[in-house]
């Protein structure tokens, strides 16, 4: 079976913007009076749709209206992405070194991809093929935003493969009937990711992007990047 589209997340895929978000979301809920760390944000909020995080916020930490603290959190985060987003580390290179069709399917609402993603070059590699939750009525884990990507490209969900760094991205993909690679952040605080995307239904999973390319050469039917990137040190 050859896969003909590859469905790249962005945040903690494509983007190294997961420990920046955590830090302002962190930093706008202590100001609103929950003491949690960045680290357990990171935990707890990464993956999430904003109305996915907004909603545990209401049900678990007691804010009755959470905008102002997200309001908070976005001036911030787009501020300091202005200052220090940086691609994942080789990302690049695999990118701009696959044959294989490529899209981008994002929690994300298109605004905060703009200022994000929009600030790299990668944009340019992927559009106009860079699609948000926000375009379909369910964000991940549900199949919907996979099943838009395949349909505007025009390829059989059975000849995509997803990257993603979150079991609710796995889930999604399976779920569209999609085979999925997990994607670990080498710098990833968190313990237990590989075996969380792999318990969603993972094909297999990588660290890094160097791991990823070298999966993708790997794959049955799928043809390899021109050249593999360097896997980053440390």
């Amino acid at each position: 079976m050859t896969i003909e589209l590859l469905i790249f997340d962005c945040d903690g895929v494509l983007i190294d913007s997961e420990p920046v978000a955590s830090g302002t979301l962190a930093q706008a809920l202590q100001r609103a009076g929950v003491p949690l760390s960045q680290s357990e944000v990171h935990r707890r909020f990464t993956g999430l749709s904003g109305q996915e995080a907004r909603g545990l916020c209401r049900a678990e930490l007691g804010l009755a209206d959470p905008e102002p603290v997200f309001a908070e959190a976005k001036g911030a985060l787009f501020a300091e992405f202005s200052r220090s987003l940086r691609p994942m580390a080789g990302m690049e290179e695999l990118v701009r070194n696959v044959r294989q069709r490529k899209c981008v399917a994002s929690n994300s609402d298109m605004d905060r991809l703009r200022r994000s993603l929009g600030l790299l070059d990668l944009w340019a590699d992927f559009a106009p093929h860079i699609y948000s939750a926000e375009m379909v009525e369910r964000p991940k884990p549900a199949p919907d935003l996979f099943l838009l990507c395949a349909g505007r490209l025009g390829v059989a969900p059975h000849r995509c493969l997803v990257i993603d760094d979150s079991a609710l991205g796995i889930a999604g993909a399976v779920a569209a009937g999609m085979a999925a690679i997990g994607f670990v952040d080498p710098a990833d605080p968190r313990s237990g990711r590989h075996e969380a995307l792999m318990a969603a239904g993972a094909l297999r999973t990588v660290t890094g992007a160097g791991e990823l390319a070298i999966a993708l050469e790997a794959l049955p039917g799928l043809p390899p990047p021109a050249s593999r990137p360097a896997v980053a040190a440390g």
